[in-house]
Order: C-alpha cells, then sequence, then structure tokens
C-alpha cells in the first residue's frame, strides 16, 4: 500500500504561479504519516489531488492498493438537525458498528453524543468529523489540520489510538506542528516552494507509539531536519 507522484504540474485557475513544477514524490508503505510544510506551498491541493477531488493537473499520481481514499479537514461541518449519536449511527456500515463506541471513548465524545453538532466546541467537532470519517471504509485517510483546536494530550491519545487500531492503513496528516509531525509520524513528506529542488523532500520520523521509549535527542535532531528541509 503506497501512492507515488510523478512530475506533477499545477497552476491555480486563473494564475500564473506554479504551485507545482515537476513534482515527484511517494509514501512507501503504510503508517501514520505527514505532510508538512510552510503554508502556501499547496500542502492542501496536494492532498485534494491525491483524494481525486482536483484533476486538472499534468504529470502523474498512482495509488497502490488504495481503492478508498477518504479526506477530512479542520472545520468541516456535520448535520446540525441530528445528535452526534444518530449521524455517527446512520452512516457507520454495519462491519464497522462494534468500533464505534471504542473510538467514542478513546476521544473523550460520550458526553456529546446527545448534542447537535453546532452545540458543540471547535474541538469536540473536530474529534466529532475525524470519528465519523475513522468508521468508514478507507484505505488511506487524509487528515488536513483535522485535530486543530484540540488540547495536546487528548492529540496524542487520539494519534495513538488511530496507530493502534489502523496499523495496516495509510494515513497522511497535514499540520503545522513539527513537534507532533517529527514524534508521531514514520514518513514525513516535506513540501516545499516550487523554485526549490526537489520541491518536495522524504524524511523518516519518530513514529512514535506510546510503547517504545523516545531519546529527547532523536526527537529534536528530526525537527531540526524538517525545519531545515522546509
Amino acid at each position: 500500500m503506497r501512492f507515488e507522484i510523478n512530475e506533477l504540474n499545477y497552476t491555480y485557475p486563473g494564475s500564473v504561479r506554479n504551485v507545482f513544477q515537476q513534482l515527484s514524490c511517494q509514501v512507501t508503505e503504510p503508517g501514520f504519516h505527514a505532510l508538512f510544510g510552510p503554508s502556501g506551498v499547496g500542502k492542501t491541493t496536494l492532498a485534494k489531488m491525491i483524494a481525486g477531488t482536483i484533476n486538472e493537473f499534468s504529470g502523474e499520481i498512482r495509488l497502490h492498493q488504495m481503492n478508498h481514499v477518504l479526506y477530512t479537514y479542520n472545520l468541516e461541518r456535520l448535520p446540525g438537525w441530528s445528535s452526534v449519536l444518530d449521524h455517527l449511527a446512520q452512516i457507520t456500515p454495519a462491519s464497522n458498528k462494534q468500533r464505534m463506541q471504542e473510538l467514542v471513548d478513546s476521544f473523550g465524545l460520550e458526553t456529546c453524543l446527545n448534542s447537535r453538532f453546532v452545540q458543540l466546541s471547535l474541538g469536540q467537532q473536530n474529534r466529532t468529523n475525524l470519528t465519523r470519517y475513522l468508521l468508514q471504509d478507507f484505505d488511506l485517510l487524509i487528515m488536513d489540520e483535522s485535530l486543530a483546536n484540540v488540547d495536546e494530550s487528548t492529540k496524542e491519545k487520539i494519534i495513538l489510538k488511530i496507530k493502534a487500531l489502523y496499523p495496516e492503513r495509510c494515513f497522511l496528516y497535514i499540520s503545522h506542528n513539527v513537534a507532533e509531525v517529527s514524534k508521531f509520524c514514520k514518513q514525513i513528506l516535506v513540501l516545499r516552494s516550487h523554485h526549490k529542488d526537489p520541491q518536495a523532500v522524504l524524511l523518516q520520523g519518530q513514529d512514535f507509539n506510546g510503547r517504545q521509549s523516545l531519546k529527547v535527542r532523536d526527537l529534536e535532531q528530526c525537527m531540526l531536519e524538517i525545519v531545515n528541509a522546509a
């Protein structure tokens, strides 16, 4: 299970500025990976291309053993006329029903179940939205700042739970937090300005799973490599 991008070129409609110019990169295995880079380099655009919602580009995106790709983003809305519980129950496939309560408990959503989505805080909304995607059938889930507005301890608990429950799936986590990307992600795809060559650099993260020891020196070195690459 992997994806590769070959010689991708793209310009925003109505613009003369290249977003991607001969961009080539790949993620080579399942796991919790990251797409990292400064604002404006095209992380969300690339994510939507991988998900298939932007198609007007030249070059090639090849998905290997990834038949179901989902894309979720920060502040995505849920229907406001039903409770969180009713919505999750309605959209969850029968084969995944047994996992719903486990995710609700792990993500701290028990007190939110009888509330409507609009009644939740921003952090609760993002956790609820991520839960509904994790309850679907997918091979690759792209998480575009999906844990924004979530406190750090809860965020760590959620990421570790995802890694424990879905070791054979592929995740692409978009975040501006270099520390969490370094700590939790296996492969880190650093996206850079189209003026830089190469436009993307693949680095190895610490892939922390909550069970192994984490050396501060290794984490700091990984963070430094990411910042220098960007």
